[in-house]
């Protein structure tokens, strides 16, 4: 047969109809000698076709299923030319084609993982010795004769006349026929619930977690260098990599991070500005005293509210969902341990359970990312701080110098672009002087002295008057941050230098040898307390007769030492104190020293101290940086 014209009808029968060939009668074409037609629908428009004989097709007519009259826009009825197509198998034989598949129906639609090595299996089977064209669209039975639509998105052909290093050359091309060679890929279609497992898969294009622009010196955030890093690499660095090789390594990500630590070290801003360095959802941030809600359930509600996204997009993009960030601020507030809560109510409880159950429960979800944050570690219950929860746990401490530089910088950029910072203002002179400052603190001396230096520009009379070249004298000098840090901001966790004042406000009388002996011994020890990674905890006892100046000896030492952290622990300052009062107020001082990297401790009259507490409890198991404890 030539050419011919033949009426387009329905496909006779079901069966054939998967096969997703034209059925034809035998008595038109015989099957042996031609395997492949092409039909011209309209003028410009033509498709290839493998044909099917079937002995009861009326001759004349041609049969397709509802996918093939789609395709290739075919009306029942409708005239076709007709003529057959040869395929040379040297270079027309598919290579590679990529398939894009669907559930045909979407009450079909199902969350079970679909192999997709067994799929191209049974795809080879089905359509073999077919041809296919970019573009076409056609019905695939799998899985217990579950309907798939398939979409040819990419052919490649192997040119056997072309060799290299005794392999055939490929090149893309329209369509080809299909060999049992064929690597067959499948690709899930956009917004499909299908869920494809095994290596004939497309590896789809991936999205770097991290944005390649981000800097944290933009993001206002400095001094957290070491725990940032520390952060990436525990839960962002599995998220940089393509989801298909966190499947091959059977890996799950980190669903959560606790950053906890003393006030205004930056905790809620880094948290804040995350959504920002991600490419992620919109971060969800809640206070943690907004979940809770005096109507019973409603806080549980909440809670599964806030990962109602996430669970929906995980079922329908599966592992190449985007990534979800929901942020609890002061999360003790709602995460105590529980038991703990008095009451009979067990709202606290029941919130905890249902946070525990979304984040790691039965159906636990691979697209979340909580971050908490809390001043109070100590409360929060001990299963949700435990590996698949919040597993990455990182204190967020007092800046060292190198931090509280990159955090004056910050916070001074603006006025340095605008010439309103004067030139004899020392960044890392002021990092130095400002030991044991918060971040926090930090803002709060800039501001300070910002303030300082527009009152200079202020005539407080009668009445409140501004000096009309204000806006060209105002320039926030050296002076100014000095006086912020002699009357204004005190570092919550710094020295008591007035306390100390008047224990060395007569000075040291050096009368003798054992009184240089003290010096030196103190000195020593000092030294070893700054260099020492040994022996972190360093003390030494001063005994002698009332007034003989054991405690003015121990101040100048402590004094010397230069340490960002000194505090004295005496029984004058707890008269009146009951025994409970008296171990809380020692535990804040040692809490408070365990926060600084360098603190050194004065215990005047220890006898009169709960001495037992004191030695067994804080020193041996609360103090892990390095301190100096003088008694």
């Amino acid at each position: 047969m030539a050419k011919a014209t033949m009426k387009a009808v329905k496909c006779p029968t079901d069966e054939l109809s998967l096969t997703n060939r034209a059925i034809v009668s035998d008595k038109d074409f015989d099957e042996k000698t031609v395997s492949h037609v092409e039909i011209n629908t309209s003028p410009g428009k033509s498709f290839v076709f493998t044909i099917k004989t079937y002995p009861r097709m009326t001759p004349g007519t041609m049969g397709f299923n509802l996918p093939q009259r789609k395709w290739a826009f075919i009306s029942l009825s409708q005239e076709l030319a007709v003529k057959p197509v040869k395929f040379n198998p040297r270079t027309d034989s598919i290579g590679t084609i990529t398939l894009e598949v669907d559930f045909l129906q979407q009450r079909m639609a199902n969350s079970d993982p679909y192999d997709s090595d067994k799929m191209a299996q049974e795809f080879l089977m089905q359509f073999a010795n077919q041809a296919f064209t970019v573009d076409q669209f056609l019905a695939f039975s799998f899985a217990e004769k579950k309907m798939m639509g398939v979409y040819v998105k990419e052919v490649e052909v192997n040119d056997f006349t072309q060799m290299k290093d005794g392999a055939p050359m490929s090149k893309k091309a329209n369509m080809g026929v299909l060999s049992p060679n064929t690597v067959v890929l499948f690709e899930k279609a956009e917004n499909s619930t299908l869920h494809l497992t095994g290596k004939a898969k497309t590896k789809q294009a991936h999205t770097s977690i991290i944005n390649p622009d981000w800097n944290f010196q933009k993001m206002g955030i400095g001094g957290l260098d070491n725990e940032f890093s520390a952060i990436f690499r525990r839960a962002f660095a599995s998220r940089v990599f393509p989801p298909e090789v966190i499947e091959q390594l059977g890996m799950k990500h980190v669903k959560g991070i606790l950053l906890f630590g003393p006030p205004g070290n930056g905790k809620t801003l880094m948290a804040r500005q995350i959504g920002n360095m991600l490419n992620a959802r919109e971060p969800k941030i809640v206070n943690g005293p907004q979940i809770l809600d005096k109507f019973v359930g409603e806080s549980e509600a909440k809670i599964r509210n806030l990962f109602k996204d996430a669970e929906e997009e995980e079922k329908r993009c599966g592992m190449h969902s985007g990534l979800h960030i929901i942020i609890f601020d002061e999360i003790d507030s709602i995460c105590k341990s529980r038991g703990s809560v008095a009451g009979n109510t067990g709202v606290h409880d029941t919130v905890v359970n249902q946070l525990l159950a979304k984040i790691d429960g039965v159906e636990q979800l691979n697209n979340i990312l909580v971050i908490g944050m809390t001043n109070r570690k100590d409360m929060i219950d001990e299963a949700l701080l435990r590996p698949g929860r919040l597993e990455v746990q990182m204190e967020i401490g007092l800046p060292d110098e190198k931090g509280r530089n990159q955090i004056l910088h910050i916070h001074t950029t603006t006025m340095r672009e605008n010439n309103k910072l004067a030139p004899d203002v020392n960044i890392p002179e002021l990092a130095v002087l400002t030991k044991n400052f918060s971040g926090a603190e930090i803002e709060g001396l800039v501001r300070s002295a910002q303030s300082t230096a527009m009152n200079r520009l202020i005539k407080a009379d009668s009445k409140v008057e501004v000096d009309p070249e204000a806006m060209d004298k105002l320039c926030v000098t050296k002076t100014d941050f000095i006086h912020a840090l002699e009357n204004d901001i005190k570092p919550a966790f710094g020295s008591s230098k007035e306390e100390f004042e008047k224990y060395v406000s007569n000075g040291i009388i050096n009368w003798g040898e054992p009184v240089s002996r003290v010096l030196e011994d103190g000195n020593l020890l000092i030294a070893q307390t700054k260099a020492s990674q040994t022996t972190p905890l360093v003390t030494v006892l001063l005994e002698g007769p009332p007034g003989s100046g054991k405690t003015s000896l121990a101040a100048t030492i402590a004094k010397n030492s230069d340490f960002p952290f000194i505090k004295i622990c005496s029984p004058e300052n707890m008269i009146g104190f009951t025994e409970t009062a008296k171990c809380q107020a020692i535990k804040k001082i040692f809490d408070d020293a365990y926060k600084s990297p360098l603190s050194c401790i004065i215990v005047d009259d220890i006898e009169r101290l709960l001495g037992k507490i004191l030695v067994t409890k804080y020193w041996h198991t609360e103090l892990k940086s390095n301190t100096s404890i003088l008694c």
